[in-house]
């Protein structure tokens, strides 16, 4: 993590994104709007997040890829889920993101709502930490040729499919052969997503600043199969054991029906993410908040 002293106007351009259908993320973009143009920052308003919850007209509404192409900073008022859509959205651009919770946990977006102007001041004059969030590439191919390609932030799911039974599937990692697995399927997980779906899985809490990703099992049908940390320039391979068919999740918001012979291969993208986070942000507090690690003993 890099502590940062921007220079005058570094992020002359501010883009807005919000978490759609949202009456509370709606008064809560239009007063940063109003914060931001009052600094002197030029506030650009996201396409789908314009047509969700309106605007006046006072400032740009512009696509995610114009965005991408022309901003300076973006800010993501919502949750981790609206986090994780705008930076699998961004990952091919440098551009730095600040996430403001309007949701439950806020992981990723570590701003709170009480004080969201008063960091975004700060980090607009420059007091912030910058941290660089790898990215999974994942690709589903069948009969040789690539149907699939998308990337994630938190994780990559291979599931059960819709008759819920038991899957079968082979493990390969840098193409040797680890084992065939018989489960609900089988999370491959960033550091950023090993406090989410994997953590529920009994996989291991990773820093975001360790340079592997983990494998962790859903409800294998033997006890010794356990989560495997894995280098961060190792390729994992799944193949689907007919006749069984799966579901691929990335992110738990892309889907993709997978088949019996389709092989996955999932590695690290040559592209991630930056996060902006306040200059007072520690990553065990998170972890001490998120998952109650502080909390006195409950009283008999």
């Amino acid at each position: 993590m890099v502590k940062c002293q921007a220079m005058e106007k570094e992020f002359g351009i501010v883009a807005l994104v919000g978490k759609y259908q949202s009456a509370e993320v709606a008064e809560a973009l239009e007063r940063t709007a109003r914060f931001l143009q009052q600094r002197g920052q030029e506030v650009w308003l996201e396409h789908d997040t314009a047509q969700a919850v309106g605007h006046d007209g006072s400032v740009r509404v512009a696509t995610l890829d114009e965005i991408g192409e022309g901003a300076d900073l973006v800010v993501v008022l919502g949750g981790d889920g609206t986090m994780l859509a705008t930076a699998r959205r961004l990952a091919g651009h440098s551009l730095p993101l600040v996430g403001v919770n309007q949701g439950r946990l806020g992981f990723l977006t570590d701003v709170p709502r009480d004080r969201m102007l008063e960091c975004l001041a700060e980090i607009l004059d420059g007091h912030y930490l910058r941290e660089r969030r790898v990215l999974l590439q994942a690709e589903v191919w069948r009969e040789g040729q690539p149907v699939f390609s998308t990337m994630a932030l938190n994780d990559v799911v291979l599931s059960r499919g819709e008759f819920g039974r038991m899957i079968e599937f082979e493990l390969h990692v840098d193409g040797e052969y680890i084992y065939t697995q018989r489960s609900d399927g089988m999370i491959v997980s960033t550091p950023t997503g090993s406090t989410a779906y994997a953590l529920s899985a009994n996989g291991p809490i990773l820093h975001p600043r360790l340079a592997g990703f983990v494998v962790v099992p859903l409800c294998p049908h033997a006890l010794t199969y356990r989560p495997l940390a894995l280098a961060h320039e190792s390729a994992v391979e799944l193949v689907i054991l007919p006749p069984f068919d799966a579901r691929l999740f990335c992110d738990g918001q892309t889907l993709f029906e997978v088949q019996g012979s389709d092989r996955i291969h999932i590695k690290r993208a040559p592209s991630g993410v930056t996060l902006l986070h306040p200059r007072d942000y520690s990553y065990f507090a998170v972890l001490r908040e998120k998952l109650h690690w502080s909390a006195a003993p409950r009283l008999s």
